[in-house]
């Protein structure tokens, strides 16, 4: 976790849902602020897609606001959020399987990677070889600092399994990653006094 803002997130998030049970959607759009940047993030991981992302969002916003008592009352409102996220994003993914599915792909995180930097488009395309069950539990591992059990609770899988993927996507990674890696420490060699 970055700052102090991501460790207190969660509670945040509870604090939320608990005005979302207790005043309806009137309090709908404090949660949206609040999570809408890391919940499209997550969602991209699934769709790799920013307006499929996007979609899967709103959809998961529109779910909340039919049962608001239901995320005040989960356990881990972020985590039962996060998979309510998910489940949005992974019925986008399944209604453009086919054809279409190679385009998404392809398309994945492209539309912002013009201003980034070389290393992060290189971070991304790796990010993007892993298969998504994967690339999701490092998303909610690194970006949204989660622990295994309340990945596992978004997932709806054991915490061990959220741990093994984890595992796996980051062997993946670090093969994908070594020219990256072998080319930061050639930078610092030449560097050194």
């Amino acid at each position: 976790m970055n700052n102090l803002d991501d460790v207190h997130f969660p509670v945040r998030v509870k604090n939320c849902a608990i005005d979302l049970a207790r005043h309806g959607v009137g309090a709908l759009a404090e949660l949206f602020d609040l999570t809408a940047p890391r919940a499209v993030r997550y969602a991209r991981a699934l769709t790799r897609n920013a307006h499929d992302a996007e979609d899967a969002m709103q959809a998961a916003m529109v779910r909340v606001a039919l049962h608001p008592r239901v995320l005040g009352e989960a356990w881990h409102p972020w985590a039962y959020f996060l998979r309510i996220v998910r489940n949005e994003a992974l019925k986008i993914v399944q209604r453009r399987r086919g054809d279409r599915l190679v385009a998404l792909v392809t398309e994945a995180w492209s539309e912002d990677s013009l201003d980034e930097s070389d290393s992060r488009q290189f971070v991304r395309q790796a990010l993007r070889k892993l298969p998504s069950s994967q690339a999701e539990v490092v998303v909610l591992k690194i970006w949204e600092g989660m622990t295994f059990a309340e990945i596992g609770e978004v997932l709806g899988e054991s915490p061990n399994t959220a741990a093994s993927r984890y595992r796996y996507a980051l062997q993946k990674l670090s093969q994908y990653l070594q020219p990256l890696a072998d080319e930061v420490s050639h930078e610092e060699r030449s560097f050194a006094p």
